[in-house]
């Protein structure tokens, strides 16, 4: 064959052959054409999909020349290449094809990850750092107008896999993470990009490839898992994304046994999994791919024609690389004639990939332009690497306050890995460092010289950089002993270590004080680090896996540096906390103020127990909100359902919880119950129900110290409460005795209910459906329910240390009794927080509705929950408002210059939250005044809340009156 690199035929031939199926049918129509047109071995053919490269030479090129024009196969998988290379084989194939061709590509994070010369976007475990949809969403569509714009119809991502096992050898960096909610949100999101932009999205490696250790490229993996533990975790994602349209789906090479307990056989080749799992019970109804049939995980025990037979049987559409095409056409017309296969199912699966390609376009030519294809490619790469690095920085450790770097001194730079490095070159223009760099290929002897060297330096900072890590666990991401040894020698106090790559690297370094996991390496991402050092960006990214016994999730915000409060009249604030904390009116707080968008004042006083040796409260300290939940949490919630049309506020607690019906709660107005005038009890106190009279202790009729299938509702730290007693709780609260209305009384048992019937609306959980509808979209990391299990006890601020029930010191696990026993999530109390993430809510609601250009809420829905709706009250639809005489009254609650339409809440552990839409003002007070007894109300007796938000207008005032400078704007 003559040396076709040179396809100097290529704009004849296209010119004439893609007229052949340049057809302007309607899609039935020509399908059944191009149906008609093809032989029994050509419709076997169209199933296959074959390898094709750029980069290799004229044999391959002959190859795929011959498997397409000789067989008429159905689609081209590009692997390794160039772009203008590719682009012009494409070109050429599809000229020669008979019928044209779907081309496919594994590009999980864009074309970067096959040709050189594009640019890679980041990895999908980069993505998972993050906790914004939009940028994944971008990012998705970015790379299908990479894929649209060289020929490609159908990318082979996102991965949806569940990474939960730290050695996988395959997927790791390739998944979102080990949060099967983050794994869902996110791969619809990047699906959604990418079918927007005109490319078929695929979600792999159904039934999910994250639980393994072995390589399903060198053999067949075993998981080991009950079919209800597939549903829960693994199947999962998967389900989301089929609900949400994703095009097609690829079937991995897995044994599991709860599937098909037939011996080595693959899930891509098992019908129990493909039609009976995935096509009947989650009734995925687009294209199936098998993963690569040359794989070890399927050759190794089907070899030649077989595999393709038996894929054909489970009921894929779509043979990825079969070992070899001509043998898998016979081997398929030989099942055929021994009945294991039908023509009918074969010509049912060719008329679904011929449809498949009529709706990508294909019944009509489409030639690659390579005028500035280069160019084009990479067009929207850097910008979103920029987005993912800043939103990615994650801090695992911070316990020696490192960050932001205020106080520098005298600094080093060391870079292991790397013998130079964009962050190395810059901390030593700007930060003035010194920099050592250690190869992973150094002697011991070049290590103990740079040890000694460093030492001499007698640095105040030390800043630790790990480059070049493999992106699997193989050989410990390649990092080698004597380089650790390094790192060892170096830990102090005044240390930083930044992780470079993939974030399971840094289980290396879990003794680090103060640890930062980067994600990516690359020159983007190391200006990042630099710029979070100096405070010019924030630190919000979270773990997407769990590393260093850290949990997924968890990430410590640092704030960008902003000078602000330090003037005269915002130091009256300061007097106001100090004094507070003199006279032991909480051990701690933190105060914040923002103004148009801009933090006026935010600081945090004194620790987080009355022990001045105990940790200090941070910026970053997370706290009990207690009834603040009830706005935060609930209200918001049923206001998102109201203005949806599913809850209606003179609608009856019957039409939604069916518990009710029958009692005298059943015709309870939501209006009533939101206001606190329905006449429901105010407190059950129900955990008195469950203690031993005798030993004043809980009983273990109701409680165990460890988790099993009966004792499954964590009340506080190894206090597991019976999995019934929910139930009994709710009835409590149906059967308690109504009070006389209308009449005004504050009531936890309001929101209980108002709690349920968000879930019983919604389908979901509270805390999920708050958390999917307003805290991860809005960016609020810190803010959520259950923090326990999100978050270090470090962060965490202790509430009261409990004598009389759970007999512990709360931490982490809510204060309030009756939202402990439904397991630290209900209406009225459980949500977590600080104060810059709580205030991203109010700021929201301040902006009626809309922050970052993104939309939550309706004005009209604000207005009419905010405003006053009482005439026996002074309270709004869930929320709290001043009195109405505020002007006359001794006390004004909730202070004397907040305006009327002032709305917020505060919440018994001591806190509050106020938004003042007259001054355009949010103002946040967090304290533990419960510490360490609920009966100090030294914070109510001195009116310090009330005090500290009149010292903020008068500020606000003063710096009006000056025309002070504005602070540095953050929304």
């Amino acid at each position: 064959m003559k040396k076709i690199a040179a396809l100097s035929i290529f704009s004849f031939i296209v010119s004439v052959s893609f007229a052949q199926y340049n057809s302007q049918l309607p899609a039935k129509a020509w399908v059944d054409s191009v149906f008609k047109s093809l032989s029994k071995e050509e419709k076997i053919a169209q199933l296959m999909v074959v390898r094709a490269h750029s980069n290799l030479g004229p044999e391959h090129v002959a190859k795929v020349v011959d498997e397409v024009s000789k067989y008429n196969v159905g689609a081209l998988c590009f692997f390794q290449g160039g772009p203008v290379r590719q682009a012009n084989l494409t070109n050429y194939y599809q000229a020669i094809a008979k019928t044209p061709l779907m081309i496919t590509i594994d590009g999980e994070w864009g074309l970067g990850m096959r040709l050189d010369s594009v640019i890679k976007f980041p990895y999908q475990l980069t993505l998972g750092a993050i906790n914004d949809d939009k940028i994944v969403y971008q990012m998705g569509q970015a790379v299908g107008e990479q894929m649209k714009r060289i020929g490609v119809h159908v990318n082979f991502a996102p991965v949806v896999d569940v990474n939960n096992n730290p050695d996988n050898p395959v997927i790791g960096y390739r998944s979102f993470g080990e949060d099967k909610f983050k794994v869902a949100r996110f791969g619809v999101a990047y699906m959604k990009g990418m079918q927007d932009a005109g490319i078929m999205a695929c979600a792999k490696h159904f039934p999910g490839h994250g639980d393994v250790n072995v390589d399903s490229h060198l053999d067949l993996p075993v998981i080991n898992k009950s079919i209800e533990q597939l549903d829960s975790l693994e199947l999962y994602p998967f389900r989301q994304l089929f609900n949400n349209g994703v095009g097609s789906v690829m079937i991995a090479h897995l044994s599991i046994p709860a599937i098909d307990t037939t011996e080595h056989l693959p899930t891509s080749l098992s019908r129990n999994n493909v039609h009976e799992l995935l096509q009947d019970k989650l009734g995925f109804k687009g294209l199936s791919f098998t993963d690569a049939l040359e794989m070890k995980g399927v050759s190794k025990y089907f070899p030649g024609g077989e595999a393709a037979v038996l894929a054909l049987i489970a009921g894929n559409d779509m043979l990825c690389l079969p070992e070899d095409v001509p043998a898998a056409i016979d081997a398929i017309q030989t099942a055929i004639k021994q009945k294991r296969l039908k023509w009918k199912d074969i010509d049912g699966k060719v008329k679904k990939v011929l449809l498949a390609k009529y709706n990508l376009g294909l019944n009509k030519a489409q030639v690659v332009d390579t005028t500035n294809l280069l160019a084009d490619l990479n067009a929207k790469t850097d910008n979103i690497r920029k987005q993912v690095a800043r939103s990615s920085v994650t801090v695992m450790n911070n316990k020696t306050g490192f960050f932001p770097l205020f106080h520098r001194g005298k600094i080093a730079y060391v870079g292991i890995g790397a013998d130079s490095t964009d962050m190395g070159k810059r901390m030593k223009e700007e930060m003035h460092s010194d920099v050592y760099y250690l190869n992973y290929k150094d002697s011991t002897d070049r290590t103990a010289v740079l040890l000694d060297s460093i030492r001499s330096g007698k640095y105040e900072k030390l800043i630790i950089g790990i480059h070049n890590i493999n992106t699997r666990p193989a050989k410990n991401y390649g990092i080698s002993i004597s380089s650790l040894a390094l790192w060892d020698s170096l830990q102090s106090n005044n240390t930083a270590t930044f992780v470079f790559g993939n974030v399971y690297a840094a289980a290396n370094f879990c003794n680090a004080a103060n640890l930062v996991a980067m994600h990516q390496d690359d020159d983007i991402t190391q200006h990042t680090a630099v710029d979070f050092l100096e405070g010019k960006i924030a630190a919000r990214g979270t773990l997407p896996v769990t590393v260093c016994g850290i949990p997924y999730g968890s990430g410590v915000v640092i704030r960008r540096f902003l000078p602000v409060g330090t003037s005269p009249a915002w130091l009256a604030i300061d007097s106001i906390v100090n004094d507070g904390l003199a006279k032991r009116a909480y051990p701690g707080c933190e105060v914040l103020a923002i103004q148009n968008g801009e933090i006026k004042y935010h600081k945090a006083f004194g620790h987080i127990e009355f022990d001045p040796r105990s940790l200090p409260i941070t910026l970053e300290s997370i706290y009990d909100l207690a009834s603040v939940t009830k706005i935060s949490a609930t209200t918001v919630s049923l206001m998102k359902l109201y203005e949806q049309g599913k809850i209606g506020l003179d609608n009856t607690l019957g039409d939604y919880l069916p518990f009710t019906r029958g009692t005298d709660k059943a015709g309870l107005k939501i209006r009533e119950v939101l206001l606190h005038q329905a006449g429901l009890n105010p407190y059950i106190s129900f955990y008195n129900e469950t203690i031993d009279p005798q030993t004043k202790m809980p009983s273990p009729e109701f409680y165990s110290d460890k988790r099993d299938s009966f004792f499954t509702i964590p009340v506080a730290r190894n206090v597991w409460l019976r999995r019934d007693w929910n139930d009994t709780m709710l009835k409590r609260i149906v059967q308690s005795k109504l009070g006389p209305t209308p009449k005004y009384v504050y009531s936890d048992n309001d929101f209980i209910l108002l709690g349920k019937v968000v879930e019983a609306v919604s389908g979901m959980p509270l805390d999920q459906f708050a958390q999917k509808t307003f805290y991860n979209p809005l960016g609020m990391t810190t803010t959520g329910f259950k923090p326990w299990q999100r978050f270090g006890l470090e962060r965490t601020v202790p509430t009261e240390e409990d004598k009389y029930f759970r007999r512990q010191l709360l931490r982490g696990y809510v204060h309030d009794e009756g939202a402990a026993m439904f397991g630290g999530v209900s209406g009225h109390a459980g949500l977590f927080s600080n104060a810059y993430d709580l205030s991203l809510l109010y700021q929201m609601l301040l902006n009626g509705g809309e922050l970052n250009g993104e939309r939550y809420l309706k004005p009209e829905t604000i207005k009419l929950f905010t405003a006053y709706s009482s005439d026996i009250s002074r309270r709004g639809l869930g929320f709290d408002k001043p009195e109405k005489d505020n002007a006359g009254r001794a006390e004004p609650y909730p202070s004397v210059l907040a305006s009327p339409s002032t709305f917020g809440h505060t919440g018994f552990t001591g806190t509050c939250v106020w938004v003042d839409p007259q001054s355009k003002l949010v103002y946040i007070f967090l304290s533990n005044r419960v510490y360490n007894t609920r009966d100090n109300n030294l914070l109510g007796k001195m009116n310090i809340r009330s005090k500290i938000q009149d010292a903020i207008y008068k500020a606000l005032k003063s710096e009006e009156a000056a025309d002070a400078a504005p602070s540095q704007k953050i929304y």
